[in-house]
């Protein structure tokens, strides 16, 4: 099993958005869940809003059980585990981090977030783990912001930059609000473009071929 770290000391990011949206699209084809490590549990809200549709989410309050909740779940056939973390929690991150094949962190192209992002590369650094920034939220056409929160990102902190990014797009929040996801809502928009050319990148980084699910996940407990 492949397991997706999003990591961000700062409130707001968009973790659980990435990690819905993400997950939802790996779901169409390999087995993935969710681990909901967040005490606010707002995927795990979602998810029970949404009915139980894929993807499965879990949840894990401590970062001493978090090994065993993503053991169990590969036991039972997972492929893919996306671990949405709390901000402000290092323990917690620490343990996703260093659970983690890859890191994602999400980031809003703005002075203050870009500031924030400090303490996150500190820690995922630390876990020796590739990891990548996910600019979101930010304006559909601003190069010139992305292009300096680019040099932020790379040349300040050292850290690499995804080559996919998730603007602010309506369906977003059209579609969480009502427990789907961007592709749910409008799956020829560019929201959900967006999110199946990040999944694809994504799948390459871990090396992971792409093919029909073949069951569905038991709840891990």
């Amino acid at each position: 099993m492949r397991t997706i770290a999003i990591i961000s000391q700062k409130g707001g990011a968009g973790k659980t958005t990435l990690a819905i949206h993400l997950a939802a699209a790996a779901a169409g084809e390999i087995v993935t869940l969710v681990v909901d490590t967040d005490p606010q549990a707002t995927a795990s809200r979602w998810s029970e809003w949404r009915g139980g549709i894929d993807p499965e989410i879990i949840d894990c309050g401590a970062p001493s059980l978090l090994a065993g909740k993503l053991s169990k779940a590969a036991e039972l056939g997972a492929e893919l585990a996306v671990i949405d973390t709390p901000p402000h929690a290092d323990a917690m991150a620490r343990q996703a981090a260093r659970l983690a094949d890859l890191i994602l962190i999400p980031c809003r192209p703005k002075a203050f977030d870009l500031a924030a992002i400090e303490a996150t590369a500190e820690l995922v650094k630390a876990s020796g783990k590739p990891a990548f920034v996910v600019l979101m939220a930010g304006p559909p056409k601003a190069p010139l912001i992305y292009k300096e929160a680019a040099e932020v990102i790379e040349g300040s902190f050292g850290l690499q930059l995804a080559p996919v990014m998730l603007p602010e797009r309506a369906a977003f929040h059209h579609s969480t609000a009502q427990c789907r996801t961007a592709e749910d809502f409008d799956q020829g928009g560019k929201a959900a473009g967006e999110i199946r050319a990040l999944w694809s990148w994504t799948r390459g980084q871990l090396s992971m071929s792409a093919r029909e699910p073949v069951h569905t996940l038991a709840p891990a407990g």
